[in-house]
């Protein structure tokens, strides 16, 4: 089975970020990780999925593990997993690489809609593979040993 293919969007800490605690907001967390998840979208979907889907997002699931500070770097490590009719599943990992640290971990149910009526749509399996890496190419069958001639 193939693996989800990881998408790496770096983000940096403004002030405007931070709450009255000293920290980033943790609403600003679910900011970040829907940046990721756009940023991902754009560098993989074909014109033509682009261009006849919308998402809307169903869930939020989000662990908030440690802080992030002022004029932190960050990155935000995305990636899909279940696609089930018109939902599709996305994890972010959000990290501070100065110290390997994990900051919060995200989990987001996204729904395909069509552009026009926005209805939900089916998540066509040629889009949900885009964000796959390719599943490697099944072993020819070995026919076994040559009969010994006799």
């Amino acid at each position: 089975m193939s693996q989800p293919l990881r998408f790496e969007h770096p983000l940096v800490v403004s002030p405007d970020d931070i709450d009255l605690m000293g920290h980033v907001n943790n609403v600003v967390y679910l900011r970040y990780a829907q940046d990721a998840a756009v940023a991902h979208w754009r560098a993989v979907a074909a014109p033509e999925f682009a261009q006849g889907l919308l998402w809307v997002v169903r869930r939020h699931e989000i662990d908030y593990l440690r802080p992030a500070l002022p004029g932190d770097a960050l990155l935000a490590r995305t990636w899909v997993g279940e696609a089930e009719g018109a939902s599709m599943e996305r994890f972010v990992e959000i990290t501070r690489p100065a110290d390997a640290r994990l900051l919060a971990r995200v989990r987001t149910v996204w729904v395909a809609v069509d552009p026009r009526s926005h209805r939900p749509r089916r998540v066509p399996e040629a889009l949900r593979l885009l964000f796959f890496e390719p599943a490697p190419a099944e072993e020819a069958e070995s026919p076994g040993p040559e009969p010994e001639a006799s």
